[in-house]
């Protein structure tokens, strides 16, 4: 083999060992294979032109001509001539492609599938940075600034990639690059003509003519060993250098000020993947001795710092793990608490350095290498250890505040409220006047924190969207507040920020919704139940979770007064001086003068039928509302089933959109099961829903399957890019609707037929009718008031 064979043979091989990188961030790696084929082929190009020879120039030009010939055959055969010829449909074709595989790197999390867009990146990317380094190390005999390209490749795959595996394609790459620096090395030395070794054939010294050049690449062997073992060993030997090759597998410990310290990356990308798969991989199951769910939250780390660029966590000292934990911050024993504990299992694929859990956690049980990080009570891995198939068990604490507990509660000590109120000055101020307008009126942090709750979740007309772009620095919160579409990511980060700008102290939690109920007593969680959540610190409470995204989660009871709103006062008993003393009655002649107008007679009773009473009996007055009363009580057997009737057929009735007709079905086979006595839960996904409506139901066959089955068709116009058409919907609430009535006894039938507790659906929709009306006028009246306060002072 010629020298520049062997040098374009190496280039080929650095160049996959590079691309071994990306194996762990899509599945399966057959796309490694195709790149490889395209790679040897593009090589081989190269070596027949520059034994032709060409000039450089042409060789690359040669080599860049084929590379894109092979591509449009490999991806956009059918829009070219001939198959291999570019057009402008093939290039139209490419772009399509390139979109949907950006696309896609955003939407999947890792490792994500291989789709044609994303088959495109890899492959085209490899073959890209391939030309690159054969052209550098082979066709200008450069090889050592060929690495560039070789490390940006392998930069991009370490920057996405997860786990404590990173060291072995670090070290794949690595060993390519200086194969390729040796050879070229060799093909340099060798073209001074004679070679000399350190010994001749007999081992006494001297020279061999012809010989390979023993010695020089001995040396270049450990000098690239040396060197591979310092970037491998240094940043385990000197932990207090960031951003090392092993900062992943060590779980990101490192040592300042003498301590032991830990920080995180910032999840938000891993978080939009995980809530855009289209597989809901499960991440861990867990039993609990809790008597609901709902509050079974699971933070993995905890968002302190907001730079104006991010939330993310701060740098934080961290010690063993202490059984028990220290007492929860702020936390006093005036508050109710209930004690309850919790088994997980976590997937044997799910490899994270911070552990899910409960908040507060008062003990865990776990081995492995865990240590602790106090302030945000999380448990982080130490020296590679993640949550990968762990078993564990969490005595938790569940906190039920009051409502006048939150908004009795004194003021935070100085520096926690130093450091959890403070706010970039880039932050524009258009969000701390939101904040404020949000909130007018309100009289304590508790009250301003359920304001900016109900805002965010249902009266500011906001919209849940995953494929809204991330985003928590100033400009996306701001963005976020005028568009008013987002997903957890963006209420969360401007409930916090908007919160620290009225004096609250806030940060973000990161982790898991409590997930659905596999049916058997347990509970699974899936990538898609990952959340982010405000948690604001009351004093005497500690940090609170609220929760201002619509459609996830469930809204906390203490965020609904449980005694009057602290700006709206119950009614006081009155004053001794504000009850009427009685007046003097009317004289005589008045009352006369008054009845002479009607026509009646001063003293005299009026005539029998003239006020509406005849014979003595009952007034008019009297019997009509009672009559009225009789009448509604006795149609209400008639009347209720009239309108539950007419809604079953307006939300059984085909539409043009997809999602409405889903959601419209959804909705009356909720109804339907209340109507047979199982009462719905707000705050229960529709899995979970569906798992209840089916558990509590008794339905079998093929009413469980469509109750499942409506459950998946509303996941998909809640959670999906776009709802997809799904038929068949109405005879699945039939068969629900069939199901629930087969099941229950005969008088729950009758009730479900005469007198559906649904239809207290209809009070509901009238009492928002009137709080918003009266809510309209009231704020008119309120603001016509102040524009007139002004004009009345300088008058």
């Amino acid at each position: 083999m010629s020298a520049q064979a062997r040098l374009a043979f190496c280039s080929w091989v650095a160049t996959l060992a590079a691309a071994c990188a990306l194996l762990p961030l899509v599945s399966p790696a057959g796309w490694l294979v195709q790149a490889a084929l395209l790679l040897g082929v593009q090589a081989a190009v190269g070596t027949a032109a520059r034994r032709v020879p060409l000039a450089a120039p042409a060789t690359v030009a040669v080599q860049a001509l084929v590379s894109l010939l092979l591509l449009t055959f490999t991806f956009v055969r059918e829009d070219a001539v001939l198959g291999v010829v570019p057009g402008p449909d093939a290039f139209e074709s490419f772009g399509v492609l390139l979109a949907q595989g950006t696309a896609d790197v955003s939407r999947f999390a890792i490792p994500a599938p291989v789709t044609g867009g994303i088959r495109l990146l890899l492959v085209g990317g490899v073959v890209a940075v391939g030309l690159l380094v054969d052209v550098l190390a082979v066709t200008y005999r450069s090889a050592a600034p060929a690495g560039l390209p070789l490390l940006a490749l392998y930069s991009v795959a370490a920057g996405l990639a997860q786990g404590g595996a990173r060291w072995l394609w670090f070290l794949c790459a690595a060993a390519g690059y200086l194969l390729l620096l040796l050879t070229e090395g060799r093909d340099r030395l060798s073209r001074w003509g004679r070679m000399f070794s350190g010994t001749d054939a007999d081992g006494a010294g001297g020279t061999r003519p012809g010989g390979a050049a023993v010695a020089p690449v001995r040396t270049g062997r450990r000098i690239g060993a040396l060197a591979l073992g310092i970037a491998l060993v240094a940043p385990a030997v000197l932990p207090s250098l960031s951003g090392g090759l092993l900062d992943a597998a060590r779980g990101g410990r490192g040592t300042a000020n003498g301590g032991d310290t830990v920080s995180a990356v910032n999840p938000l990308v891993a978080l939009q993947d995980s809530l855009n798969q289209p597989d809901n991989r499960t991440v861990l199951t867990y039993r609990t001795d809790a008597d609901s769910t709902a509050e079974m939250y699971l933070r993995i780390v905890a968002l302190d710092q907001f730079d104006g660029t991010a939330w993310k966590p701060s740098e934080r000292r961290i010690t063993d793990l202490p059984r028990p934990l220290p007492p929860p911050p702020g936390l006093s024993g005036a508050v109710r608490t209930e004690r309850v504990t919790t088994s997980f299992q976590a997937a044997g694929w799910y490899a994270q350095n911070w552990l899910p859990m409960p908040y507060p956690a008062d003990e865990v049980r776990i081995g492995g290498r865990w240590r602790f990080e106090p302030e945000g009570r999380t448990l982080v891995g130490d020296r590679g250890q993640t949550t990968r198939g762990v078993r564990y068990e969490v005595d938790s604490l569940v906190v039920r505040p009051t409502a006048r507990q939150l908004a009795d509660a004194p003021e935070p000590p100085s520096e926690l409220l130093e450091e959890y109120t403070r706010v970039p000055d880039s932050l524009p101020d258009v969000v701390a006047e939101t904040a404020r307008d949000v909130t007018e009126g309100a009289t304590s942090h508790y009250d301003r924190a359920v304001r900016l709750q109900d805002w965010f979740s249902s009266q500011g007309g906001f919209r849940y969207d995953t494929q809204v772009k991330a985003g928590s620095g100033s400009a996306a919160i701001v963005r976020f507040l005028e568009e008013r579409e987002g997903f957890c990511v963006h209420f969360s980060f401007s409930m916090a920020a908007m919160a620290r700008t009225l004096g609250i102290p806030a940060r973000v939690a990161v982790g898991f919704t409590p997930g659905a109920s596999d049916g058997s007593g347990g509970m699974t969680v899936g990538l898609q139940d990952a959340h982010a959540w405000p948690e604001l610190y009351f004093e005497g409470v500690g940090w609170t979770r609220f929760e201002p995204t619509p459609s996830r989660g469930n809204l906390p009871d203490y965020t609904q007064p449980d005694l009057p709103s602290p700006d709206q006062p119950a009614v006081p008993a009155p004053r001794p001086s504000d009850v009427l003393e009685p007046g003097p009655e009317p004289s005589r002649s008045e009352e006369c003068a008054a009845d002479a107008r009607d026509g009646q007679a001063c003293g005299q009773s009026p005539l029998p039928g003239d006020d509406g009473s005849a014979g003595g009996g009952l007034p008019l007055r009297t019997v009509l509302p009672t009559a009225a009363l009789v009448l509604l009580v006795a149609g209400l057997p008639v009347l209720l089933p009239l309108w539950r009737s007419r809604v079953r057929a307006g939300r059984m009735r085909d539409g043009p959109d997809p999602g409405a007709r889903a959601l419209a079905a959804w909705r009356e086979m909720i109804d339907s099961a209340w109507d047979h006595g199982i009462v719905p839960e707000e705050s229960a996904t529709p899995r979970m829903a569906a798992e209840r409506v089916v558990r509590l139901g008794k339905l079998e066959g093929e009413a469980a399957e469509s109750a499942h089955r409506l459950a998946t068709a509303v996941e998909q116009v809640l959670y999906a890019p776009g709802p997809r058409p799904v038929s068949g919907l109405a005879e699945d609430v039939r068969r629900v609707r069939a199901g629930l009535g087969a099941a229950a006894g005969r008088g729950t039938r009758l009730r479900a037929l005469l007198l559906p507790r649904s239809a207290v659906r209809v009070v509901w929709a009238a009492s928002e009718r009137r709080s918003a009306v009266t809510g309209r006028w009231g704020g008119a009246l309120r603001r016509t008031a102040a524009r007139l306060r002004p004009s009345r002072q300088r008058a």
